[in-house]
């Protein structure tokens, strides 16, 4: 019998001892670092990303530069990739009823966010305005934070809001996304990452959900445009200091425990906040410090709570926020206009009355109206959410739901490698030292465990399977799994077997490299670092890929250097490598992938699960079929 050369080459295969799944398991399972490392290499890659803030020489100094920040991020972030008329779009507001309080009335308005989304509100009117010479009188926006299904009829907010009214300042309640009349999992904060990956940055739907707000207090004829004020806990607090440093109509700003400067953030993952509030390129080149400091020299009192068991907390911030922002008011001479409160008593996560009566001092001097000695009687003014109900549209878009309405009106994707690139903001790396930290050589089967550094100051691990009986390997796999290397256990033995030398591979934020087995503390949030800061996670990895592609043809003489990949986020990875990095790999071998990124919004795909996928505009111009027909 003849034997063809494919048969003779299977049976030398097969002479050769056979790995076993279970047998690489044990090689590639124990962890190359640990979690608090790989947390800590992260924390100071960002930390030297932080943008500095410098005191100015003048008020007519950071006039222009703040000019230029808002400018800026208004342009490249909040509303990038969001159509001209929706943004410029006349207010859109329709009256649903009225309550009658003592000393006050209740508007129910509904307003138009964007075409086909609406918001809730409620808007206190006094029966005795504190009225200027021409009749009008301040008003104040009324900002959410996590409040859960009661939304805007949480208590200690309706009692602000009817002490005001009875102030004399129209008070203007609004609803925030996800939270009573909107709640849902559609409206998941999350999802602005689906609007990100359609090209529409995720902040702009909060940010024009709240700018309306100041829209309505501001066509209000007898709202004082001077005297516009804004206000919050929690994550009202972050809507505060974003709408009143980007939104300069904002005449005076009191947030409470609702933010921080990037340096905590990195030091309490605690204060990282939600997804928009780590938007896409928000913190490239300004912090949430700049921020606080484009107040100046408009009044604001800063409020944080001694012990805040949430984020947050009072000393800590203190120092990021406040104190370093003072030399900017003092430049204009207006040092006293910027103000601290430090609540202690309950001292929690709070807007209670300590926190309400400092409010009630702060707008009442800085609007010339005169402030309660103490909170006024509220026995039977707190309603229920049914009683505060607006009633929005049955066919109300949500968030996921205007992300797949974009999707929808997508053309072919026809994106070239150099719009991958600037898309990506691709960097190249190269291995700067491979550490050795593990040997093995039992069995037929030759191991070596690498932490592997780059000169990006990141690092991944790898794990090196050959069969040393056999002549050295001239074709090399490097096999990447959602699951980390000792998912990858299975088809490393399989290529193994085949006669290829193989590399088990934990790129940056997975597996080994992963900073934390929780969701809110590991690679998601750590995704958004890379997002907030202006990279792109996806390309750091795939840059990691192709630079230890780089080093295994160097250091082992490697000819051929081949993909493969298990899972949705692997398979991103290894694509994008083999399409930056032209003649680099052979190929892509993808399973328990994706056939089109249309199915992150069609599940959808929760951003936790797989964060390097939703990079800002990649399902505009690029699918799973556009990236594997790149010509190499």
């Amino acid at each position: 019998m003849i034997r063809t050369p494919v048969l003779l080459a299977v049976a030398a295969l097969c002479a050769w001892p056979q790995s076993k799944p279970s047998q690489i398991r044990q090689l590639v399972d124990p962890p190359l670092t640990s979690a608090e490392q790989s947390a800590r290499e992260l924390r100071q890659y960002f930390f030297s990303r932080i943008p500095p803030l410098t005191a100015p020489a003048s008020g007519a100094a950071w006039d222009g530069e703040q000019k230029r920040i808002r400018e800026k991020v208004l342009r490249e972030v909040v509303y990038q990739g969001w159509p001209a008329e929706w943004v410029n779009a006349p207010l859109k507001v329709e009256e649903r009823g009225v309550i009658q309080g003592k000393g006050y009335r209740i508007r129910k308005l509904r307003y138009e966010i964007v075409p086909g989304f609406w918001g809730a509100a409620l808007l206190y009117e006094p029966e005795r305005p504190a009225a200027d010479a021409q009749g009008r009188a301040p008003g104040i926006v009324n900002v959410n934070g996590h409040v859960g299904p009661i939304g805007k009829a949480v208590d200690y907010k309706q009692k602000r809001c009817v002490q005001y009214a009875r102030m004399g300042i129209y008070a203007l309640n609004l609803e925030w996304l996800w939270y009573g009349e909107l709640a849902g999992d559609a409206n998941s904060h999350y999802n602005g990452a689906h609007l990100d990956l359609v090209g529409m940055n995720g902040l702009g739907i909060f940010y024009l959900a709240m700018r309306k707000g100041v829209d309505i207090l501001w066509d209000h004829g007898k709202v004082d445009r001077a005297r516009i004020g804004v206000t919050g806990l929690s994550g009202g607090g972050w809507q505060t200091i974003i709408l009143s440093s980007l939104e300069e109509r904002v005449a005076a700003a009191m947030p409470v425990a609702g933010y921080s400067a990037m340096i905590s953030k990195l030091e309490r993952t605690a204060d990282m906040g939600d997804h928009e509030q780590s938007a896409t390129d928000l913190l490239a080149g300004q912090e949430y410090a700049h921020f606080t400091a484009m107040l100046a020299p408009r009044p604001a009192l800063i409020t944080a709570n001694a012990e805040d068991d949430c984020c947050f907390r009072a000393p800590l911030v203190k120092p990021h926020i406040y104190d370093a922002i003072l030399p900017f008011y003092r430049a204009y001479g207006k040092e006293s206009l910027f103000q601290w409160h430090e609540n202690r008593d309950p001292g929690d996560h709070n807007y209670e009355w300590d926190n309400r009566m400092a409010s009630y001092r702060f707008f009442g001097r800085v609007f010339g109206v005169p402030a309660p000695a103490a909170e006024s009687d509220m026995e039977g003014e707190l309603r229920s959410k049914e009683e505060l109900a607006v009633g929005l549209p049955g066919d109300n878009l949500t968030i996921l739901g205007l992300a797949r309405v974009a999707a929808s009106k997508l053309v072919e994707r026809r994106g070239t490698r150099e719009d991958l690139l600037r898309l990506l903001r691709y960097q190249p790396a190269e291995v700067r030292h491979a550490w050795a930290l593990r040997g093995n050589l039992a069995k037929g089967v030759e191991s070596e465990g690498y932490r592997v550094d780059f000169t990006n100051g990141l690092s991944a691990t790898a794990v090196r399977l050959s069969a040393y009986e056999r002549p050295p390997a001239r074709t090399a796999t490097i096999l990447l799994a959602d699951g980390g290397k000792k998912a990858a256990a299975t088809e490393a033995s399989d290529r193994l077997n085949a006669g290829e030398t193989v590399f088990v591979m934990d790129p940056v934020l997975m597996g080994d490299e992963a900073p934390s087995r929780d969701g809110n503390t590991g690679a998601g949030l750590y995704a958004r670092f890379f997002y907030m800061t202006g990279e792109r996670p996806l390309a750091v990895q795939a840059a990691q890929v192709a630079a230890l592609a780089r080093w295994v043809k160097e250091r082992f003489g490697v000819t051929t250097v081949k993909l493969a990949t298990q899972g949705p986020r692997s398979q991103m990875i290894g694509l994008t490598a083999h399409a930056l990095e032209k003649g680099l790999f052979s190929g892509v071998h993808s399973q328990q992938g994706m056939a089109s990124l249309g199915e992150v919004l069609d599940r959808p795909a929760q951003y936790l699960e797989v964060p390097e996928l939703f990079v800002f505009g990649l399902y505009k111009d690029f699918d799973i079929n556009t990236l594997q027909k790149f010509p190499q």
